[in-house]
C-alpha cells in the first residue's frame, strides 16, 4: 500500500510549499553568512556589509527564480486545463456545432470563484445533451480561464440551465463567452 502512494503521480506543489522552500533557503543563506562572518579575521564594518548584501542578492536571485517557476507552472497547468477541454469536445462522437443554441448570462461572483448561467435549447426533435466551452476573459479580451460545461438530457424543443464556474478565482471585470457548443 505504502508502495501505491509513492508511485502516485502529484501535481505542481501548492505555492505556500515552494515559497517555504524558498524562505528556507534564504534563511539557510544568512545562517552560513553570519557564521562566516562569526570566523573570518575581517570584522570589519564594511567587510560585514559586503557579505551581507552579497547573501542579500543571492537570496533574491532565489526568489526570482522561485516566482519564475511558480508563473511557468501556472502558464502550463492554464494550457493544460484549455486543451483537455478541447480535447473532450473533439471527442465527442456524431456532436454538430450547437453555439446558437446557448446563452449565458453575466457573470457573478460565486465564493471566490466567477460563475455564469449557460441555458441551452434542444431545437430539434429529440432529446440531446449539450458540451459547451465557457471562455471566462478580462476586460481586454485575455482568456482567463476555460471551463467545460455538459448539459445532458434535454428533451426536444425545451431549454435547460446548468452553472459554469471558473477553475480558479478571477480578478478584475470578468467577461464570459461561449467558444464551443456542441449538441450530441
Amino acid at each position: 500500500m505504502a508502495a501505491n502512494r509513492r508511485s502516485r503521480k502529484r501535481g505542481p506543489r501548492p505555492a505556500a510549499v515552494r515559497g517555504g522552500a524558498a524562505l528556507l533557503t534564504g534563511l539557510a543563506a544568512v545562517s552560513a553568512l553570519t557564521a562566516l562572518t562569526g570566523c573570518s579575521g575581517d570584522d570589519s564594518p564594511s567587510s560585514v556589509a559586503s557579505k551581507a548584501a552579497s547573501a542579500a542578492q543571492s537570496v533574491g536571485a532565489q526568489a526570482t527564480a522561485a516566482a519564475s517557476s511558480l508563473a511557468s507552472e501556472a502558464s502550463e497547468a492554464f494550457s493544460s486545463a484549455t486543451a483537455e477541454v478541447g480535447r473532450k469536445l473533439d471527442g465527442i462522437e456524431g456532436g454538430v456545432d450547437a453555439k446558437g443554441d446557448v446563452k449565458l448570462g453575466t457573470p457573478t461572483a460565486d465564493g471566490d470563484r466567477s460563475a455564469v448561467e449557460v441555458t441551452v435549447e434542444n431545437s430539434v426533435d429529440s432529446t440531446k445533451s449539450f458540451a459547451v466551452e465557457v471562455d471566462f476573459k478580462d476586460s481586454g479580451g485575455k482568456l482567463l480561464d476555460s471551463v467545460l460545461v455538459t448539459v445532458t438530457d434535454v428533451p426536444a424543443g425545451k431549454t435547460a440551465k446548468a452553472i459554469a464556474r471558473s477553475h480558479r478565482a478571477l480578478s478584475g471585470e470578468v467577461k464570459a463567452e461561449a467558444a464551443r457548443a456542441v449538441r450530441y
